[in-house]
């Protein structure tokens, strides 16, 4: 199906760049809808703003894809492509088919981006300090432009295998289907935003008590 294009402000509310970026359309029953991410360029400052890529980096990958048109489009569809797998392992069961699909489709990407990635010293310190100022560095961040995605894939890597694996949500609403962290206090978060989702539930449970 064609998926009909916002030009809503970015929301982040997933507690993860990787869940974000599963946040950038809704999922309803028909499908995608109300896509955010409309180009590359739109794609570098949806980074910039997920924390993933500074400004200097965003800028010089937009100037990048002026360029080469086609493979910054290429890499758009690969992103929103990215995007589905992610949906699918977020929410899947595990143990289940769609679950180990979407993680081989996902270890692909995931084989690809880690070619990219060293250990350098940290920017500003002496190599005598030790292994504790030595951080994790991307090869060619501002000369690629698959960088992006690389950020992303490996940020679904980190959440996947931490503690808070076991606390992605998806949300309760009705056509919405954002996944985020649960991180309230009891646990039983059940909206991506209270001020949306949770509000077009309740008005529809008070109108449903009404009819009857």
């Amino acid at each position: 199906m064609t998926i009909t294009s916002v030009t809503q402000p970015f929301v982040f509310i997933g507690g993860d760049p990787s869940l974000d970026l599963v946040n950038t359309v809704a999922w309803t029953q028909a499908g995608p809808v109300h896509e955010r991410l409309t180009s590359y360029e739109v794609l570098t400052r949806w980074t910039e703003g997920a924390g993933l890529l500074d400004r200097a980096a965003g800028a010089s990958l937009r100037r990048l894809a002026q360029s080469r048109v086609h493979a910054a489009r290429t890499v758009l569809a690969q992103t929103h492509e990215m995007r589905a797998v992610l949906r699918q392992l977020f929410s899947a069961k595990a143990g289940s088919k769609t679950a180990a699909a979407s993680l081989a489709a996902y270890n692909e990407s995931l084989r690809e981006a880690l070619q990219w990635v060293e250990i350098r010293l940290a920017r500003g310190r002496r190599m005598r300090a030790g292994p504790a100022f030595l951080q994790w560095s991307w090869q060619g961040l501002e000369d690629s432009l698959e960088s992006p995605l690389r950020l992303i894939v490996w940020s679904a890597a980190e959440l996947l295998v931490s503690d808070e694996a076991a606390e992605i949500r998806t949300c309760a609403g009705e056509d919405c289907g954002w996944v985020y962290v649960d991180r309230s206090r009891n646990g039983f978060r059940r909206w991506c935003r209270m001020q949306t989702c949770g509000t077009k539930s309740k008005s529809r449970r008070r109108r449903e008590r009404s009819a009857h």
